[in-house]
């Protein structure tokens, strides 16, 4: 005859191991799901509104669309001002975006163990930083010396310095903005292939 210790050690273990298997069956698998959609949105939309902003937004403003629009007294004047007003628009939903694929990132880490491999955590971390810089750097510089450019009481000598670092620095945002592209897509493709999310699940969700 059994003891009734060892009775109720079996007890509770077959609990244990009915209880894992339930979390395993019921929870994991919809969890599992819900980051990845949440992944894919975030990722898509990211790199949907980068190709939209940088192919479509971004050349309108030097258009002869605008230009005919605009008039020559006002072009390319207020047409400049009107890309940075999207180019503001444009990054602060970049970082929003950044912000969601690491928190993405660390939730994948924190509830599968899944470690992020170095070459998509710095991808990553590289995006969030190029967004940062134009946010808060170079696209503010840039209003500056298109202001700067403009400004009739300033010489001409000083207009014309403005004027050229404006183009350099300008090639230097569009610049980012392709490396970004580039970027996003290979996030988006990423997202959208990921590992078997079996093999990162650690053997402790499993076993009791």
């Amino acid at each position: 005859m059994e003891k009734p210790g060892l009775v109720n050690g079996n007890v509770a273990r077959a609990l244990e191991q009915a209880w894992h298997w339930a979390v395993v069956s019921l929870r994991l698998p919809p969890v599992i799901g819900f980051l990845r959609l949440v992944g894919l949105i975030n990722a898509a939309v990211w790199f949907g509104a980068a190709v939209f902003f940088v192919f479509a937004a971004g050349p309108l403003a030097g258009s002869e669309a605008m230009q005919t629009l605009l008039g020559p007294r006002n072009f390319p004047y207020f047409s400049v001002l009107v890309y940075h007003l999207l180019a503001g628009k444009y990054y602060g939903l970049h970082l929003i975006c950044s912000a969601i694929a690491l928190l993405h990132l660390t939730t994948e880490w924190v509830y599968l163990g899944k470690h992020p491999q170095r070459f998509w955590l710095g991808l990553l971390l590289g995006l969030t930083l190029m967004g940062l810089l134009e946010n808060v750097g170079v696209q503010p510089h840039l209003g500056q010396l298109h202001r700067a450019a403009f400004n009739a009481r300033a010489r001409p000598e000083q207009r014309e310095t403005a004027r050229r670092a404006y183009v350099v620095w300008n090639v230097i945002s569009r610049s980012f903005e392709f490396v970004m592209v580039g970027g996003l897509a290979l996030c988006l493709w990423r997202t959208a292939n990921p590992p078997d999310p079996a093999r990162f699940v650690p053997a402790a969700k499993f076993r009791g």
